[in-house]
C-alpha cells in the first residue's frame, strides 16, 4: 500500500468522525508519531572533565563507558587538570587536601576494621610526609579488593565503545603541554566554542 493511499484513507476516515472521535484519533496518531521518533532517537551525553586526580577520574569514565554500552553517543571534553586523564602515562594520585572523599576506609583486614572511617584532619593529612602516596595506595587496594576496574581499564572501555575524547586546546597552550604527551586516540583538539554546540544538542550534559 502506498503512502498516498494510506494518507487518503486516513483522511476519509476522519471526515466521518464526530469532534470527540476526531480528537481521540488525532491524539492517537500524534502519540504514535512521537513514540516512533523517540524509538528512533539515539540518546547523547556530553561530559566536561576538569579534575586530574585518581578518585575524580572514575566518574567521567564510568558514566561514559556505561552510557556508551547502552548505545548512547558520548563525548568527553577534558579541560584544565582533567586533561591529565588523556596522557599516555597515567600517574594519578589521590589528593587528601580539601577532598570530600576523605576520610578513607581500610582496604584490607577484618570487616569491622574496614568499616571504620579514619577521620584525620586535613591539616594533618596535608603536612604528614608520604600521606598522599599512602592514600593513593589505599585507594588502589580498595578498588582491587572490590573488583572495580582501574582508571586505565575504564578509559580503554570508553575507547572501545567509541566515546569521543576531546582535548582542550586552550589548556594545552596555557600549561605549555606537548601533544605528543597524550594518547593517539584523542579525537579532536578543540576550544570551548567548538565543544559547546555538541553539549547544547546533548540529552545529558554533566560537569565533573
Amino acid at each position: 500500500m502506498s503512502v498516498t493511499t494510506t494518507t487518503t484513507e486516513a483522511s476519509k476516515e476522519s471526515v466521518n468522525m464526530t469532534e470527540a472521535e476526531l480528537n481521540t484519533w488525532f491524539d492517537k496518531r500524534f502519540e504514535e508519531r512521537r513514540q516512533a521518533e523517540e524509538d528512533a532517537h539515539t540518546p547523547s551525553m556530553s561530559i566536561i572533565a576538569t579534575k586530574g586526580t585518581m578518585d575524580w577520574a572514575y566518574p567521567p569514565f564510568i558514566l561514559a563507558s556505561t552510557a556508551a554500552a547502552l548505545g548512547w553517543d558520548v563525548s568527553i571534553f577534558f579541560t584544565f587538570y582533567g586533561l591529565n586523564l588523556l596522557k599516555k602515562d597515567l600517574k594519578l594520585s589521590v589528593s587528601p587536601m580539601g577532598n570530600p572523599a576523605m576520610p578513607m576506609k581500610m582496604p584490607v583486614g577484618p570487616e569491622w576494621l574496614q568499616n571504620i572511617n579514619m577521620k584525620i584532619p586535613n591539616a594533618i593529612m596535608g603536612n604528614m610526609p608520604g600521606f598522599e602516596s599512602m592514600a593513593t595506595a589505599m585507594m588502589k587496594k580498595t578498588t582491587e579488593a572490590k573488583g572495580i576496574a582501574s582508571v586505565e581499564e575504564l578509559r580503554s572501555l570508553c575507547l572501545e565503545a567509541d566515546v569521543k575524547m576531546l582535548a582542550c586546546q586552550m589548556t594545552i597552550d596555557m600549561f605549555s603541554y606537548d601533544q605528543s604527551e597524550f594518547m593517539d586516540e584523542v579525537d579532536e583538539w578543540v576550544g570551548a566554542a567548538s565543544f559547546l554546540p555538541t553539549a547544547r544538542k546533548s540529552d545529558v550534559t554533566l560537569f565533573i
